[in-house]
């Protein structure tokens, strides 16, 4: 019984620690450059041609000043895969949500329910640029155009609450830094990570 006691102790203690975070990053990863990086070669459903996503939801992630909690210790069921699915419809697949859930928000002191609400009410704060809706070809440009664009739609950010993240040549996401209550707020040192490049690949939406 002194043993059951005390794992249960370890655990809310762990819990409470996850819950001691200081703001989110909230992940948008541009889907065609990451079917054309790993989604296709992968056979990944949202890369199908019959879908048609964006800008995607990749996680809101529970962030230190300086570093991350992640895949910590909660009392708080799983999500179920019907909460999982009804994710797919901004985040593209069912997986990454169980994922995100199991990497990210078990540190946020949330249950799974909560956890997504706010992940989706994140997701919709942000406007997305309709430009780059309206792309045919794939296109070269300066990572910092994609940066302008949305500091142009959304006049509540500054640029130290937001970066753009390359990989392997394509842009691959924009990260935005949100309070707990979901305000903008500047980024710690170790998510500021601008992509530096001037011809970064830019495929259109399928």
């Amino acid at each position: 019984m002194r043993w059951i006691f005390g794992v249960c102790a370890l655990l809310w203690s762990q819990q409470a620690v996850a819950k001691d975070f200081d703001y989110y990053v909230l992940a948008l990863s541009w889907t065609p450059s990451f079917c054309a990086i790993e989604g296709d070669a992968k056979g990944r459903d949202q890369c199908d041609d019959r879908h048609d996503y964006g800008w995607t939801l990749h996680g809101l992630w529970p962030q230190y000043h300086q570093g991350w909690p992640d895949y910590c210790q909660t009392l708080e069921r799983a999500p179920s895969r019907r909460m999982t699915n009804e994710m797919t419809d901004i985040m593209g697949a069912s997986g990454l949500a169980w994922h995100q859930w199991n990497k990210h928000g078990t540190c946020s002191g949330l249950s799974a329910g909560a956890y997504f609400d706010l992940s989706r009410q994140a997701y919709d704060n942000v406007v997305r640029p309709q430009v780059f809706r309206k792309l045919t070809d794939t296109v070269k440009l300066p990572a910092s155009v994609v940066e302008d664009a949305f500091l142009k739609a959304n006049p509540n950010l500054d640029q130290d609450m937001l970066t753009v993240t390359c990989k392997s040549n394509h842009i691959q996401e924009v990260r935005i830094c949100l309070s707990k209550t979901l305000e903008p707020v500047p980024c710690g040192r170790d998510v500021i990570k601008d992509c530096t490049l001037s011809n970064a690949l830019f495929p259109p939406v399928r």
